[in-house]
C-alpha cells in the first residue's frame, strides 16, 4: 500500500472525505476546487501514452485515438474485470460507483496501473429521475457536471447519424413513390457512380465499370428502386430526452409531401415513432466496433426494413453507410477523463441495458488492456443486474472482441438483498420501510438466493467471483456477514466488503486485493461461452432462458415466430442474442425477487440490429423512449451567480 508520499509522487492526491459525505457534485466541485485536476495530459503520461495518442478536449478530457493499442500490440493485455450487480432496487446498487472505487482502490492505494471503462450517461435518465453514471461520493468521475452532460459530443453524433438515416429512409420513400424507374435512375446516376453506390452494384451483380446508359431496364430499375414495404420499417428517429408523446407520431403531413394517386395528389405520410438515442443501433455499433473500418462495415450493414419481394434494405442500400461514418469519427475515440483521486477513466459508448448490450465499447476495452499492460487491470461495468448486463458481456462483447476476461465483480447490497427476501417494495423518490432501516439478518439471509444464483450463472464461464458488499451506513456486522457466508458458500472466490462511496479508494482496499488475487488464480483459457453462434436463434434464446434465469421454457407469439423465420432466411441465424427484459428480476415479472422458478419466458417479437450484430427478443413490456415523471430531477438543476452548476443530483 503506498504512503502519501508515494501517492503524491505518482499523482494521486491523499483523499480527505468529509463527514457526512456531501451531494457527488458538492464532492466534486470541492475536488476540483479545493485538490485540483491534474492536467488531463498529465492523466494520459500516467498510463504511458504519447503526445500524438492524447487529444486535449478542453482541459478536463481528452478524446484516445485508437492507435493507442495498434501501437500495442506486442504488449501483453492486462487483467480484464468486469463489474456487474445483482437484481437491483429502482435505486441502483452501486455498480458505477464501485466500478469506480475499486479503480481508485487498485491504482491509488494497490499502486497497480489501472482503466476503469464506463458508459456515457444519457440526458434522459440524468435529467429524468435516475439521475447520472459517475459513480458517487468519494467513488466517481470528475469533474462529474462535464461528464453528464454532453461531455464530447458523441450521443449528439449518433444522434445525427441515425436521423440521417431516417430522413434518408423518408425521402427514398416519396421519391419512389413519386417518379419513373427511369427518372429515379436519371438523377440516381447525374454524378459518378460513388463508393457507396458501388456497393450496391456489387451486392446486385451488376458491372460496376459499366457506364450508365449501357445498364438494361432491369439493371436500372434494381438499382434504382428499393421498393421498401413500409410496413417493415424498423428505423426510428432519436433523440437524447425522456418524452413519451414522441413514441408514437405521423410523418409526412407537410403541404409537400404529396404524391400523385390516379388524377389526385394524396398525402405521403405514415406513422413512425421515436427512440432515446442510448437505444439507436447506432450507439450498439459505437460500443461493438473494432476499429474504424468495422464500425463502417457496421452501419452499412444495419437493416432498416424489407422490400416488397422479402428482401433486407440496408443503410448502404440507402447510400447512407460512409455518411454516418463521418458523423461518428470522432465519436470512435474514447474520452480520457479521471477520478477524484486522479485514477483515469476511459468513457464511451452508452447502449441501453435492457435492449442492448448496456456495455462501454471493445475498443476501450482494448485500448485499456494494452495501455495498463500485463500488471494492470482494466475494470469494465456491465449495466443492470448481471442477468442481463454480465450475460451480454460475455455472450455478445466478449464473442465479438475475442477478450477474455479473468474476474467477475458482483455488487450486492443488504438493501437489495433485504428487498428480494420479502422485504417490502422500494420505489425512487420515496421513503425506506423501516425494514430497509433496522438489522433484519432474516430478510437478508432469504434474499442471499438472488446473490446465490448470480455466482452460480458467473462460474458457468470460467472467471473467478469476488463479491462486494457496497456498505451503507445502515448495514449492520451481522447482515453483511450473512452476505458473505452465502456467498462463499455459492462458490465465491472472495466476498468482501466495500465503502468506497464514503472513503474512496481506501476504503475499496480489501475488494481491490481480492480482485488481484482472483485474477492471480485465474485461467483465462478456462473463459467460455454460453452457446455457439451456429445454435438457432431458438435454441440460442431458451439456453439463455433455461441457464441464465432458469426458466422452464419460452413461449413465442405468432409474431415472434414470423420474425424469426425471416431472419433464419435472411441469414442472420448466426447472430448471439440480446434479451430485452426487465431488469429486477430473473423472470420477465419485475415483482418476482429472490431466485424465482416455474415460469416461462414469453417473446411478444425479435427485433434485429444486425449492424452491430445481435438480434433482441422482446420479453414483456420495454420501453425504448422513457417517459418523465411529475417531478423529474431537471427542476432541481440551475446555475449559481458564480456559473456553477446546482442540484445536478
Amino acid at each position: 500500500m503506498n504512503t502519501e508520499e508515494e501517492l503524491n509522487a505518482l499523482g494521486y492526491p491523499v483523499l480527505k472525505p468529509k463527514t457526512p459525505v456531501p451531494s457527488d457534485i458538492e464532492v466534486s466541485q470541492s475536488i476540483v476546487r479545493d485538490v485540483g485536476l491534474l492536467p488531463i495530459t498529465e492523466v494520459g503520461k500516467q498510463l504511458g501514452l504519447n503526445d500524438d495518442e492524447i487529444i486535449p478536449w478542453g482541459i478536463a478530457k481528452a478524446k484516445i485515438p485508437l492507435t493507442a493499442r495498434t501501437n500495442r500490440l506486442d504488449v501483453e493485455d492486462g487483467n480484464y474485470v468486469v463489474v456487474t450487480g445483482i437484481n437491483p432496487t429502482p435505486l441502483g446498487e452501486g455498480k458505477s460507483t464501485t466500478t469506480i472505487g475499486l479503480a481508485q482502490a487498485l491504482s491509488a492505494v494497490r499502486g497497480k496501473k489501472t482503466v476503469a471503462c464506463i458508459r456515457q450517461p444519457s440526458q434522459g435518465p440524468t435529467f429524468g429521475i435516475k439521475g447520472g453514471a459517475a459513480g458517487g461520493g468519494y467513488a466517481q468521475v470528475v469533474p462529474m457536471e462535464e461528464f453528464n452532460l454532453h461531455l464530447t459530443g458523441d450521443i449528439h453524433a449518433v444522434t445525427a447519424a441515425n436521423n440521417l438515416l431516417a430522413a434518408a429512409i423518408e425521402t427514398r420513400l416519396f421519391h419512389e413513390a413519386s417518379q419513373s424507374d427511369e427518372a429515379l435512375f436519371k438523377r440516381l446516376t447525374s454524378k459518378p457512380f460513388s463508393a457507396v453506390q458501388k456497393r450496391r452494384l456489387r451486392k446486385l451483380g451488376i458491372d460496376e465499370t459499366k457506364p450508365p446508359e449501357e445498364f438494361t431496364p432491369d439493371e436500372k430499375r434494381r438499382f434504382a428502386r428499393l421498393d421498401m414495404d413500409p410496413s417493415t420499417i424498423t428505423w426510428q428517429r432519436v433523440l437524447d430526452t425522456c418524452d413519451r408523446h414522441l413514441r408514437t407520431v405521423e410523418v409526412g403531413l407537410g403541404a409537400q409531401e404529396t404524391v400523385k394517386s390516379g388524377s389526385e395528389r394524396v398525402q405521403h405520410s405514415r406513422r413512425t415513432g421515436f427512440d432515446i438515442t442510448v437505444a439507436s443501433e447506432v450507439m450498439a455499433v459505437l460500443a461493438l466496433s473494432t476499429d474504424l473500418h468495422d464500425m463502417r462495415e457496421k452501419l452499412g450493414a444495419m437493416v432498416v426494413a424489407y422490400n416488397k419481394q422479402g428482401e433486407p434494405v440496408t443503410a448502404d442500400d440507402l447510400g447512407c453507410g460512409g455518411a454516418m461514418t463521418v458523423l461518428m469519427k470522432d465519436a470512435i475515440m474514447p474520452t480520457l477523463m479521471q477520478t477524484v483521486e486522479r485514477s483515469p477513466v476511459f468513457v464511451h459508448a452508452g447502449p441501453f441495458a435492457n435492449i442492448a448490450v448496456g456495455n462501454s465499447s471493445i475498443i476501450a476495452d482494448a485500448i485499456a488492456l494494452k495501455v495498463v499492460g500485463p500488471d494492470g487491470f482494466c475494470v469494465t461495468e456491465a449495466g443492470f443486474g448481471a442477468d442481463i448486463g454480465m450475460e451480454k458481456f460475455f455472450n455478445i462483447k466478449c464473442r465479438a472482441s475475442g477478450l477474455k476476461p479473468k474476474c467477475a465483480v458482483i455488487v450486492a447490497t443488504v438493501r437489495a438483498l433485504k428487498m428480494h427476501g420479502g422485504g417490502p417494495p422500494v420505489a425512487a423518490g420515496q421513503p425506506l420501510s423501516i425494514e430497509y432501516q433496522q438489522e433484519n439478518v432474516e430478510l437478508v439471509e432469504k434474499g442471499t438466493s438472488n446473490l446465490i444464483r448470480h455466482i452460480e450463472n458467473a462460474k458457468k464461464y470460467g472467471v473467478n467471483v469476488v463479491v462486494a458488499v457496497n456498505q451503507f451506513k445502515t448495514d449492520t456486522l451481522a447482515e453483511i456477514e450473512a452476505i458473505r457466508t452465502n456467498a462463499l458458500q455459492a462458490g465465491a472466490f472472495a466476498a468482501v466488503v466495500s465503502n468506497h462511496w464514503a472513503e474512496g479508494g481506501k476504503g475499496a482496499a480489501a475488494l481491490a486485493e481480492a480482485v488481484e488475487q482472483a485474477c492471480a488464480d485465474s485461467q483465462t483459457e478456462n473463459f467460455r461461452l454460453l452457446y455457439e453462434s451456429s445454435k438457432s436463434i431458438q435454441e440460442k434464446i431458451e439456453i439463455i432462458c433455461k441457464e441464465m434465469y432458469r426458466a422452464d421454457g419460452v413461449d413465442y407469439s405468432p409474431t415472434a415466430q414470423a420474425q424469426i423465420e425471416q431472419y433464419e432466411k435472411s441469414g442472420f441465424g448466426h447472430l448471439p442474442i440480446c434479451i430485452a427484459k426487465t431488469q429486477y428480476s430473473f423472470s420477465c415479472d419485475a415483482s418476482a425477487k429472490g431466485a424465482p422458478t416455474g415460469f416461462r419466458v414469453p417473446v411478444r417479437e425479435v427485433r434485429s440490429c444486425v449492424g452491430a450484430g445481435f438480434l433482441y427478443p422482446i420479453c414483456g413490456d420495454i420501453m425504448t423512449i422513457p417517459g418523465l415523471s411529475t417531478r423529474p430531477g431537471f427542476m432541481d438543476v440551475d446555475i449559481s451567480e458564480s456559473g456553477e452548476v446546482i442540484g445536478l443530483f
